[in-house]
């Protein structure tokens, strides 16, 4: 049971023949977690197939073509999601590789897979689940396909752990002066696409909806044209996500129409937080480790002028459901 993704990975091959099929599976944070692995191989394979699964979805709708061709890729935090670890159960069960992305390497998930990655045990910003599982997709295509950018990529990671810390340090006024302003909003959207859809995603269901209890939704900005437009005024508060790569022009195309016709718009732009000191072939694909690190930030800020710690739940652990 190694922890490298990239020993992980000459395992994995060593004892599949072959692999055709990669699937993603996970709940809330950490389905959301799995998005920048599962948009850079959709992205970069040429033969992979890729999948995106809830947990109790793949659990109860097990696509049929899961077996010993396939990787299994779970995360879980605290490695005890029940609906997760089934998920990992089942694809040990049909011959798949077994892979976890979780804090605890002792926990019932960690127990359901072949291999595990471990996960928040330090200070680097890149020591998160985002992160790992995206170096795991990049090895999965390097040692299957080949991929042209991995010592970019590899480069890369490692200078992330430095721009971050600078980026945080010119994004927290701005991240207090939001929670000052927008504090008290019953109902927030957030839009963003491509690579960093999947914290678009995460910031509207856990953050805001979980955790403070504000109305929101994610809208992807490609969609935003095709119905969520008509919902925008003045007094409707958005967080937009502008990324960095190939779908920034949908995001800029959102942006235009929300300036023409909304004043509560709080507008997260990875450009401008530097995330593009990071390689060009390859910077798009740490967008969404980025955002979240920044929009952290400004949910702690939230979290006290709103005096609503962010441990508070109604019913997450408190009942049977």
């Amino acid at each position: 049971m190694a922890c490298c993704p990239k020993s992980i990975i000459e395992d994995v091959l060593k004892k599949h023949d072959k692999i055709t099929h990669v699937y993603f599976v996970a709940c809330g944070g950490s389905y959301a977690g799995l998005y920048p692995a599962k948009y850079f191989l959709q992205s970069e394979a040429k033969d992979l197939i890729i999948g995106h699964y809830s947990s109790n979805e793949f659990c109860h709708a097990t696509p049929k073509a899961l077996g010993k061709d396939s990787i299994v890729i779970t995360q879980s935090f605290s490695g005890t999601t029940p609906e997760t670890v089934r998920a990992a159960g089942i694809a040990q069960e049909v011959g798949a590789a077994s892979i976890a992305v979780t804090f605890d390497a002792e926990s019932p998930l960690a127990k359901n897979a072949d291999h595990v990655v471990t996960y928040g045990t330090t200070k680097e910003a890149n020591d998160n689940g985002h992160a790992k599982a995206l170096w795991l997709a990049v090895e999965i295509l390097n040692q299957i396909e080949g991929y042209a950018h991995y010592d970019a990529f590899m480069a890369s990671y490692e200078k992330y752990n430095e721009i971050v810390p600078v980026a945080k340090e010119k994004f927290a006024p701005t991240a207090k002066a939001w929670a000052e302003k927008y504090g008290e909003e019953k109902l927030i959207y957030v839009m963003g696409s491509g690579p960093n859809y999947g914290v678009t995603y995460s910031y509207a269901i856990c953050l805001l909806q979980e955790m403070q209890w504000i109305h929101s939704s994610a809208i992807h900005s490609g969609e935003y044209f095709h119905g969520p437009f008509e919902i925008t005024d003045k007094d409707v508060p958005f967080i937009m996500m502008m990324s960095t790569g190939r779908t920034r022009a949908l995001d800029q195309r959102a942006l235009d129409f929300l300036h023409r016709f909304g004043e509560k718009i709080m507008v997260l732009d990875n450009e401008e937080m530097g995330l593009n000191a990071l390689d060009s072939n390859v910077a798009e694909f740490f967008n969404q480790i980025f955002t979240a690190a920044l929009l952290d930030m400004f949910y702690m800020d939230l979290c006290e002028v709103r005096k609503h710690p962010r441990p508070t739940r109604r019913y997450m652990w408190k009942l049977k459901y």
